[in-house]
């Protein structure tokens, strides 16, 4: 996870100028183009994390009912893939708006723009349970604050649900793991690639 210029990619008006420029990779037999812009999170490539999660962990098949969340959407590669495959309403959430209009963009692009409903958190209803969450959370926001947001979202699981999360082991994967553990949350570490992991997490059966 890095800064841009002066401003973080988890500030809600970034100062940087836009300067948007094409980023494309390869994934389940299908290439996805979309757009970066200065500002958001991993502006000039698909993040090495972001990578290893969708590679790794299971992406999902149509037929369900219920939304997916995709928790701090950037310009959207999560969001746009697991609305491609899922055919299901995905949430695409962030606190920077130049990320939501990016994810937009890339969602419009990708013919999926009237599943991928991108938002700032607060929009999202407190009533919608998710069957999955998504996340290459933002490390860089700091513990407290990481921990609080996933402390808020993953309780919105529905009770079959799943979460899937990638965080590098250098900066803390293995640490969370076990707080989530040490919560109750049934964690596994489903896949390991180039330094990050990659952790399914579920509801403890009681």
């Amino acid at each position: 996870m890095r800064s841009v210029t002066t401003d973080h990619y988890f500030v809600a008006e970034p100062a940087t100028p836009e300067e948007r420029r094409p980023i494309a990779f390869d994934l389940a037999g299908r290439t996805y183009r979309l757009v970066a812009a200065r500002g958001v999170f991993s502006a000039d490539r698909l993040d090495p994390g972001t990578a290893v999660l969708l590679r790794k962990a299971a992406l999902p098949a149509p037929g369900s009912d219920s939304p997916y969340l995709d928790l701090g959407c950037g310009y959207g590669p999560i969001a746009v893939v697991l609305a491609t495959q899922a055919r299901s309403t995905v949430y695409a959430i962030d606190v920077n708006r130049r990320a939501l209009d990016l994810a937009r963009a890339n969602a419009r692009a990708a013919g999926v723009d009237d599943l991928v409903v991108a938002a700032t958190p607060d929009a999202v209803p407190p009533e919608t349970r998710f069957a999955q969450i998504w996340s290459n959370p933002p490390i860089r926001i700091g513990k407290t604050a990481l921990h609080e947001l996933l402390d808020t979202w993953l309780p919105r699981l529905l009770p079959d649900g799943t979460a899937w999360l990638v965080v590098s082991r250098n900066l803390g994967g293995d640490t969370l793991h076990h707080r989530l553990m040490d919560q109750g949350w049934n964690v596994v570490r489903h896949a390991s690639q180039k330094g990050y992991r990659v952790l399914r997490i579920t509801r403890s059966i009681p």
